[in-house]
């Protein structure tokens, strides 16, 4: 139907099949954005060190302006890696580690079990072998 109206309820913009719209954002996909930036990830390295830390703090370990700092910030929030309390005028901001480890969990864990238990079964092998000595060469 290209370039009609979609009659179909329920099917997005164009009625065309073969195209996938995505609705939403996932949260891991929010994540991996966030973690993809060296910035974003070396805020994260400082908040790791010291949490708690205003913008002032965050600002002045890096050689970008507030601004830049700011929307960096904003994109580890909307990702739930950076949380921020108020406190009086201050806004502080923390690391949450939760997103992390779940991301750990789901995507790391479950491609190095297959090589653990690989090492496991090796060196169950290699310690049901019977060894002979080597003998020295004269």
């Amino acid at each position: 139907m290209p370039g009609g109206a979609c009659t179909i309820p329920g099917l997005p913009l164009t009625c065309y099949l073969l195209v996938t719209y995505i609705a939403t954002v996932n949260d891991e996909d929010s994540i991996f954005k966030a973690l993809g930036d060296s910035s974003r990830r070396f805020l994260l390295d400082v908040l790791f060190r010291q949490d708690g830390q205003t913008l002032g703090e965050l600002e002045a370990q890096l050689p970008m302006s507030r601004f830049g700092v700011m929307k960096h910030l904003k994109v580890l929030e909307k990702a739930g890696l950076v949380i921020t309390r108020r406190q009086g005028r201050e806004k502080l901001h923390y690391l949450n580690a939760v997103p992390i480890r779940l991301i750990h969990d789901r995507w790391i864990d479950k491609y190095r079990e297959r090589e653990v238990s690989a090492l496991a079964d090796l060196k169950t092998s290699l310690e049901s072998r019977k060894w002979t000595t080597a003998r020295k060469r004269a």
